[in-house]
């Protein structure tokens, strides 16, 4: 099972399927998380490696008790289909 992980250093969330990377970038404002930008590469497209992601995203942020802003069109349609 792939796990995502906060790569704080690049600010990032990361998540590892298949030997490929799909990211998202974020950046914080105090207890805001805003989601800059969504990347999944062409091998991964389409199997629900961005949406797995995104649920990755999601429960670290609730974790931290953050509040999700999206800057990106992907997430942001993701977080309106997936009302957390």
């Amino acid at each position: 099972m792939s796990v995502v992980v906060d790569n704080t250093t690049e600010t990032r969330f990361e998540l590892v399927e298949q030997g490929e990377l799909a990211w998202a970038s974020y950046h914080l404002e105090g207890s805001t998380l805003f989601i800059d930008y969504v990347f999944s590469p062409p091998a991964l497209r389409g199997q629900g490696t961005a949406g797995r992601l995104m649920t990755g995203v999601v429960a670290a942020a609730a974790d931290k008790q953050q509040k999700i802003v999206p800057i990106c069109g992907y997430a942001a349609t993701w977080l309106q289909r997936h009302k957390p």
